[in-house]
């Protein structure tokens, strides 16, 4: 090596210096460039996945960032109270209506169950007296019986039978195809 400087100290030790031997980065075509060879694609996809993290983060971030500001921002406390006020007063409103469906259900099932109480005692005295008892709703029927029988009813006659009076299904005549018939007796063929 004809290009090694010495330098003496006056005094010290004598350093030797030696210039660079790869100052243009040809070094890194001969390592880096076999490991793009073999995992180019992987590093491709890899860097790909890296960017939109990092766009997803940031933007999180950014939304994150406007929430928390809109929540610490320093709010009309007129307007909080009005809105409190408001919501109470909605509650209110549903809740009296909420009262006096109930109120309105409570007495319907009271009239039910005095309904119910009548016709039990009804039902008693007329079996005690030794009659047989009839509810308000068959006195009904009979009511509109009375009136649709007063109206006089034509009988059709000019209907035919759908079948012959002496037709037996078991029996096996007259069916036409589907006749029945009982199965076989004995041990089922298997394949012995």
């Amino acid at each position: 090596m004809d290009d090694d400087v010495t330098i003496e100290d006056e005094g010290g030790p004598e350093i030797q210096k030696t210039p660079l031997g790869n100052q243009d980065l040809s070094f890194l075509q001969q390592t880096v460039g076999p490991l793009v060879a073999e995992y180019g694609w992987y590093l491709l996809f890899m860097c790909v996945g890296v960017y939109l993290v990092v766009q997803h983060l940031s933007k999180r971030r950014a939304s994150q960032g406007q929430s928390s500001s809109a929540s610490g921002a320093v709010q009309d406390p007129n307007a909080v109270v009005r809105r409190q006020e408001a919501l109470e007063a909605s509650r209110r409103r549903m809740q009296e209506e909420l009262d006096a469906k109930a109120a309105l259900f409570r007495l319907k099932q009271q009239q039910l169950e005095e309904e119910k109480r009548q016709q039990k005692i009804e039902m008693y005295d007329s079996m005690k007296e030794g009659r047989s008892y009839r509810g308000k709703a068959k006195t009904a029927q009979n009511t509109e019986e009375a009136s649709t029988s007063t109206t006089v009813l034509k009988p059709k006659t000019d209907k035919k039978p759908l079948r012959s009076s002496g037709f037996n299904p078991l029996s096996g005549e007259g069916g036409g195809s589907c006749a029945w018939r009982p199965g076989r007796r004995g041990p089922s063929a298997g394949g012995g």
